[in-house]
């Protein structure tokens, strides 16, 4: 594999360097030089971001007709999620632009615990709209709570009481969940159109694909070397494939213990890049241009946000000097060090008692000849009875 991994390097830098000779040695550019590698399709080209105005509301109370129209526009509108909904029966509240509840740290918990209704990115469609006093209640995806049929109100009562026979058994099939767009005294007049731009937060209603959705939550830094084409260091796989397109070569090897896979892209007479990856993570960007030189980057251009357990968190820390241990941490024993010895068996005997006392019912019968015990010796001898 090292063989044909330095074959392969060698024979792109030595066809960089011909090529790179024969085009300083022409005067003008040959008629037969092959034209440009065409875009891959899952290369995106990102349009420019449009300015967001504020949404100015009306400071009147939204009339019958107004909620009329908010149910008529709103029902059955299909965005993205921007921000993950966790299952269950709390959803998230807007208020003032901002996610107010849960937080980001409560909302990573409540991932961790229940999991994800809507991921970051997938299709979040509106499937009931509310109203109460000061906010508008919209279920995302059948809501959090499952909807009965006509047939399961049904009772039927006879001398053995009263029966549903078509009630629900379980909750099984609840994936849903809500957003709640709160306001400070009232529900204003406001359109379709103004509550998108005010659940933009969360819903993504602008975005055409869930590619695009995807691409508006990774960093600035991140989204606009992907509409540059560029690869930073720290980029994950999806990122590279939409910045480059899917690789024409790749192939994998060792460095040492190292396992790590290197995508190629461009040929000669272009710039040629060897993009390296350990897991999902670019640790490696290395480019032979067309003059013959070369750059290579390795240090971290980008950072990405991982999600972590909260759980996993409380490990890894240390408990305070003075506060015991969190539940599930292993407690340190006195002496120090981080090689904990191996721990005692635990045993019924109290403290100050030693091994082989009779009150100990763990201690076991010394046997000092090696001979196996009779679990059921019986009872003891006559001594008037003669030997046998």
């Amino acid at each position: 594999m090292n063989s044909q991994h330095n074959f392969l390097r060698i024979s792109v830098i030595a066809s960089t360097l011909i090529l790179c000779s024969s085009l300083s040695s022409a005067q003008a550019p040959s008629a037969d030089t092959p034209p440009a590698q065409k875009p891959d399709a899952f290369q995106v080209n990102l349009p420019k971001p449009e300015e967001k105005k504020p949404v100015e509301l009306p400071d009147r109370k939204l009339t019958n007709a107004g909620k009329m129209d908010v149910i008529r526009g709103m029902t059955a509108e299909m965005g993205f999620a921007r921000k993950p909904f966790p299952f269950g029966k709390i959803g998230l509240t807007l208020k003032d632009g901002k996610l107010v509840n849960p937080n980001e740290q409560q909302l990573q918990e409540m991932m961790n615990v229940y999991g994800p209704a809507v991921k970051v990115g997938e299709r979040a469609r509106i499937t009931d709209v509310k109203f109460k006093d000061k906010a508008i209640i919209f279920e995302i995806n059948g809501g959090p709570q499952k909807k009965k049929k006509w047939y399961e109100h049904v009772q039927v009562s006879g001398m053995g009481g009263t029966v549903q026979p078509g009630a629900p058994t379980d909750d099984t099939n609840i994936h849903g969940s809500y957003v709640e767009l709160a306001f400070d005294k009232f529900v204003p007049e406001a359109t379709p159109e103004q509550l998108k731009q005010l659940l933009d937060p969360v819903i993504n209603f602008n975005a055409k694909s869930a590619t695009e959705a995807y691409l508006d939550t990774i960093p600035p830094p991140a989204k606009k070397a992907i509409a540059d084409h560029r690869v930073l260091v720290g980029m994950n796989r999806e990122m590279v494939t939409y910045a480059k397109g899917r690789p024409p070569q790749k192939y994998r090897d060792k460095d040492g213990d190292t396992d790590y896979e290197e995508w190629i892209y461009g040929t000669p007479p272009q710039d040629v890049e060897f993009i390296r990856f350990v897991g999902d993570e670019v640790v490696r960007v290395e480019t032979m241009k067309v003059d013959g030189t070369k750059q290579v980057r390795s240090e971290r251009e980008i950072v990405l946000k991982t999600e972590q357990p909260e759980v996993a968190q409380q490990q890894t820390q240390p408990p305070a000097a003075g506060q015991p241990p969190a539940q599930g941490q292993a407690q340190p024993q006195p002496g120090g060090g981080d090689d904990q010895g191996p721990t005692e068996r635990p045993s019924l005997r109290r403290p100050g008692e030693e091994v082989g006392q009779q009150n100990d019912p763990t201690a076991r019968p010394r046997n000092p000849g090696g001979n196996i015990p009779n679990p059921n010796p019986g009872p003891p001898p006559d001594p008037s009875s003669p030997p046998h």
